[in-house]
């Protein structure tokens, strides 16, 4: 039994390999997390046939498991913010980064105190979100992925992420004005 089980999955990793690489490549683009990813869909086709549950339609459940680790691979991410990327414009066009959106962390207690602040209720405000919407904001926002991109990866239509997007924008909008009026606030006190 174990020698026409391991023929069987033999012929299937041969016969699977190369389209099942080419559909996780075209949506994961470090090779090497491809590669792993592939070489996990691989092991749970063994685990399945070892675990005496062997696989009827194997191409269909080894692009079933791709798409779910391409989707694991994506939410365990966590996202690159650079604080040095462009994230406004200044009055005069010159364009602003994060870290001149926050207080300079030498510019005194204070001033680290409210860094702190802010960052904390950026980062609650991310984590109220539903899943879903934070997914597409972070992936846009501060990943820089197109929506065309995500559309390829998630399968789902680019009109369906604007509308994540945008609800999740309007969340983060509400949630994040009290603080931003306060700390405008106390800004226009010391000037």
């Amino acid at each position: 039994m174990t020698i026409e089980q391991d023929r069987r999955i033999s012929e299937t990793v041969l016969r699977e390999r190369g389209r099942l690489r080419n559909f996780i490549r075209k949506r994961v683009g470090d090779t090497s997390e491809a590669e792993d990813i592939l070489q996990d869909v691989f092991f749970e086709l063994v685990e399945a046939y070892r675990m005496m549950k062997p696989v009827e339609h194997a191409t269909a459940w080894m692009f079933t498991v791709a798409r779910n680790r391409i989707t694991d691979f994506f939410r365990a991410r966590k996202p690159q913010v650079s604080t040095q990327e462009p994230v406004a414009s200044a009055e005069d066009g010159a364009e602003l980064v994060f870290e001149d959106l926050l207080p300079s962390p030498d510019a005194g207690p204070e001033a680290a105190y409210a860094r702190q602040v802010l960052l904390e209720e950026i980062d609650a405000a991310l984590e109220e979100l539903p899943e879903e919407q934070r997914e597409v904001f972070i992936a846009h926002e501060m990943e820089g992925r197109s929506f065309k991109e995500l559309a390829a990866e998630t399968g789902l239509s680019v009109n369906t992420l604007l509308s994540r997007k945008h609800y999740a924008v309007m969340h983060l909008r509400e949630r994040l004005t009290a603080i931003y009026d306060e700390f405008r606030s106390e800004r226009g006190q010391e000037r």
